[in-house]
């Protein structure tokens, strides 16, 4: 980068699954399972970077969701 900027690294995406909200309470508290699966998703990344991770410090960013299933269309027969 010739104007001194710092290089920028693209998102990291995790899908951890389906998980318990027992588990996503650890996350949020910084501990648990799923908390080490981010940890070590993260050193990988930064292994992966090698140089370029140098001076550089990796953020994740967990995003919790649930899919809901979809509406159902249509009514009962109003005649019924």
């Amino acid at each position: 980068m010739a104007d001194g900027t710092a290089g920028t690294v693209g998102p990291i995406v995790v899908d951890l699954g389906k998980t318990k909200r027992k588990a996503i309470k650890s996350l949020k508290r910084g501990r648990g399972k799923l908390m080490a699966e981010v940890d070590e998703v993260v050193a990988t990344v930064a292994a992966n970077l090698g140089a370029e991770a140098q001076g550089k410090e990796l953020v994740p960013v967990v995003i919790v969701y649930r899919q809901r299933d979809k509406k159902r269309r249509g009514r009962w027969p109003l005649g019924l």
